[in-house]
């Protein structure tokens, strides 16, 4: 617990105190934001504003992983570096992406394609990567098995290991992409996406934690209420570090936000749930926990869909967020209501995870 602890508080020390000179030094080197046209006017005065404060965000979740990992006196485990791999893999594509748009001066940085191929290839060394490494007791990082509370009898390798192998490598990067894009989407409004972040990974917090207590390898004999997981310590202290790291970075990013996340923060988020996700055995419950992303990303899907088949919208503007702006809702009002949504996700995911471990 101690070691959990402190990667939370060396995060968001880190965070809170780094975003500071960070944002100094963007100022001084007129990294600001870009604002697209087609958005709602009332973020046009928020063009200039410093960006790329995801930095911030990878740099404070990386010292409290490592500080955390010191304390528990023995090396990370595979399923920590795989899931540190994931998050600053994609917070890389998202840094090019704000780095090009800060250079070229534009809202638009890196094109569609580079950015899917950019997160493709990370996705897809993760997704083969997680299948490796077996431990003592014979538990790998992840499994063909697809999750929800924990894994379920689906088993994509239903007709060999080949092919579960294949189409385990299209499932996980069918979530890294989900993930990080819905992350993405939701930054769009003054601190949304990060006390979202925060409110998410502090719930992944309380389900690593009570893996730990809860876990198979602990016990001589296996439990129906134990949890097949490889190494939930480990993923605790992530949890905890991104945590600590929102809760930092909030505190600039809060309206009226001194600095944005940009890509380079909110891909490396999405990324982050992603594989905490497939690595806890939880991708099915990620969805609930992360609601409030699920639905923001719908919103998207539907309104883009919806207008290529009628030519109509069914949102004055997507995503969800937009919309209610354009209705004559204050920015603030709006991220305060979104807020308890996702602590109403949390909320309602956690009770979920700890139900199903009384009933069984």
């Amino acid at each position: 617990m101690i070691a959990i602890v402190l990667a939370a508080l060396v995060a968001l020390l880190v965070s809170l105190f780094g975003t500071r000179s960070f944002i100094r030094f963007l100022v001084k080197h007129h990294y600001g934001q870009f604002i697209r046209q087609d958005g709602p006017t009332s973020h046009l005065t928020k063009r200039g504003t410093p960006t790329m404060g995801g930095v911030v965000i990878l740099v404070a979740a990386v010292l409290g992983w490592g500080a955390g990992s010191l304390a528990t006196g023995r090396a990370p485990s595979a399923s920590a570096w795989l899931v540190m791999f994931l998050t600053c893999g994609l917070g890389f594509i998202g840094f090019l992406d704000d780095y090009t748009k800060i250079r070229q001066q534009r809202s638009l940085g890196l094109s569609p394609v580079a950015k899917m191929v950019g997160q493709g290839v990370v996705g897809v060394v993760f997704s083969i990567l997680v299948l490796q490494f077996p431990n003592g007791n014979g538990l790998k990082p992840a499994s063909t098995k697809i999750s929800f509370l924990r894994d379920t009898p689906v088993d994509l390798a239903f007709a060999g290991t080949a092919l579960g192998v294949v189409l385990f490598v299209v499932w996980a990067n069918f979530l890294v992409t989900a993930w990080s894009n819905a992350v993405n989407l939701t930054d769009g409004l003054d601190g949304l996406a990060t006390g979202a972040s925060m409110l998410v990974f502090g719930a992944y917090l309380m389900v690593t934690v009570w893996q730990i207590n809860q876990n198979c390898q602990r016990f001589v004999e296996s439990t129906t209420a134990c949890y097949e997981v490889r190494d939930p310590r480990d993923l605790a202290i992530i949890a905890a570090s991104l945590m600590g790291a929102c809760f930092g970075f909030l505190w600039w990013n809060a309206s009226p936000a001194k600095i944005f996340m940009g890509d380079t923060g909110a891909l490396a988020l999405g990324g982050a749930l992603a594989g905490i996700s497939i690595v806890s055995r939880t991708e099915i419950l990620a969805a609930i926990i992360g609601g409030l992303f699920v639905i923001i990303l719908m919103s998207d899907v539907i309104q883009i869909g919806y207008f290529k088949a009628t030519g109509r919208r069914v949102f004055k503007m997507a995503p969800l967020h937009h919309h209610f702006e354009l209705t004559g809702w204050g920015e603030v009002t709006i991220v305060i209501r979104f807020w308890l949504i996702a602590a109403l996700c949390a909320g309602l995911g956690l009770g979920l995870f700890y139900g199903e471990w009384v009933v069984t």
